[in-house]
């Protein structure tokens, strides 16, 4: 397969990531305002950051590379978010998205790995 962009990556990643937290959550109420905001709490910037963090001493050197270089995507931040939590989640972002067309069975182990997160 050819090499993807990684800011595609990453916006592969936030929706496979989105949808595995909807497919979580919509077991858990009935009741949409609450969905919505179990939902949003698994898919913002600080907690995307913080899974990164949990994943790095398992992650391959390939992995980590590839989190390093989304790390240093050029991407706008506005200057009330935090910069270095923004660059994390869509480190964690590319290598969710990575792992998506790239290695499936790598991306399932990796949420095994994070569900005592969620």
């Amino acid at each position: 397969m050819e090499e993807m962009n990684l800011k595609n990556y990453a916006y592969i990643g936030d929706a496979v990531w989105e949808l595995h937290i909807r497919k979580k959550t919509v077991f858990i109420t009935e009741n949409s305002k609450k969905l919505h905001e179990i939902t949003t709490a698994k898919v913002k910037m600080d907690f995307q950051a913080q899974l990164l963090r949990e994943l790095e001493p398992i992650l391959t050197e390939e992995e980590k590379e590839i989190a390093r270089r989304g790390r240093n995507l050029s991407i706008p931040v506005g200057r009330r978010q935090n910069q270095s939590e923004y660059r994390q989640a869509t480190s964690f972002e590319v290598l969710i998205g990575w792992w998506y067309f790239n290695n499936m069975q790598r991306l399932n182990e990796i949420f095994e790995n994070i569900e005592s997160y969620l």
